[in-house]
């Protein structure tokens, strides 16, 4: 079927790590995550697996216990890595950093936490191609969110800080020892519509035909 590519290339190119723009303060209606989450589960997965779960969260004391923890694992990477992006003079990772932040202080706030997981969890000294494959088949679903989530007016920003704390945020959530976190998004409105394509270095200095 044809595709309308101006529209089609416009999501692609649009749905942004959002956190300063976060609407804290509308709701998310659950029929809107779950909108996002059938379209989500259509992403291809390692054999056919289908061991994506998924743990949403709008309860206002567990979003603070989480964002609890999300600080106490960011808060000296991000404080760090925002000086050093200050006296580089990176005027965008200055940007990144600082948005990171803010995120961090107001992670409790935001309406709604998505934490994708997988069933099951790898052995030590798992293969690199086992190991590729088992997260391989979850971070294509997790795009899938965010781009449906993107349409649908809503804001996303993949993090994995509070993945330093797992098994505290495991208690939290109740989840049980064979489930794995992978992420947390935070899922909001955002503040106006009008974002725009990231600065990337050009394809032809990064791309390479047939060898190195």
């Amino acid at each position: 079927m044809p595709f309308d590519l101006s529209a089609t290339d416009e999501l692609l190119s649009t749905t942004r790590a959002v956190r300063k723009r976060l609407d804290l303060n509308k709701p998310v209606p659950r029929k809107l995550i779950e909108e996002c989450l059938e379209l989500a589960v259509q992403a291809p997965t390692g054999s056919n697996s289908q061991g994506w779960r998924w743990v949403v969260v709008d309860d206002a004391g567990q979003k603070k216990a989480l964002a609890d923890l999300y600080r106490k694992a960011a808060t000296g990477y991000l404080t760090a890595a925002g000086e050093q992006a200050k006296s580089s003079g990176n005027a965008q990772q200055q940007r990144v950093f600082s948005s990171a932040i803010y995120l961090m202080d107001h992670l409790h706030e935001v309406p709604v936490h998505l934490i994708p997981c997988l069933e099951g969890r790898p052995p030590a000294n798992t293969p690199l191609p086992m190991l590729a494959g088992f997260y391989g088949s979850i971070f294509p679903a997790v795009w899938s969110f965010q781009l449906a989530a993107r349409s649908r007016g809503l804001g996303t920003a993949l993090t994995t800080l509070h993945l330093a704390h797992e098994k505290e945020a495991a208690e939290i959530l109740g989840l049980p020892d064979n489930i794995l976190q992978v992420a947390l998004l935070p899922v909001a409105f955002t503040k106006g519509e009008d974002f725009k394509r990231a600065e990337r270095p050009p394809v032809a200095k990064i791309m390479h035909w047939n060898r190195w």
